[in-house]
């Protein structure tokens, strides 16, 4: 995506920059409960990078309502910034929806589409994981490394 730190991204009031330093490893839909009701979306999408290659400024503390699970968000307007997984290690994900480039940015497969509301119907053919999609979603962090 952005290659030379400049300007991923920003929340909704821009008091928070996204800055990235790599491209994303994995570009997914996250179909469970906890991803629809942190970004409000149906069918949240995010961009995965390496949790070394995002920064966000200001720096910003991360808060965690379930073990395991970290998420970033603006303490101004509120909007989700990122989310880290401890079974996801190493990762870090954004939702594209705060990205500069997010038109650019395709998603591959569908997490937790066991968990997808019933009358969302998305016909695009991706690989659909009932659960996290963890295999494949690690598999693409170490094909990177």
């Amino acid at each position: 995506m952005v290659s030379d730190g400049a300007l991923a991204g920003r929340c909704y009031c821009g008091s928070v920059r996204l800055h990235v330093t790599s491209e994303a490893e994995a570009v997914t839909y996250c179909h469970c409960v906890d991803c629809r009701r942190w970004t409000g979306a149906p069918a949240p999408a995010f961009a995965a990078y390496r949790a070394a290659d995002l920064t966000l400024e200001p720096e910003v503390r991360p808060v965690s309502h379930i073990p395991g699970v970290r998420r970033w968000f603006c303490r101004d307007c509120g909007s989700a910034l990122a989310a880290a997984f401890d079974y996801l290690p190493g990762q870090i994900y954004v939702p594209l929806g705060v990205l500069d480039r997010a038109a650019d940015m395709r998603p591959t497969m569908h997490c937790h589409a066991g968990s997808a509301l019933p009358w969302l119907h998305l016909d695009d053919g991706l690989a659909r994981f009932d659960a996290s999609g963890r295999d494949a979603l690690n598999q693409a962090y170490r094909a990177e490394e």
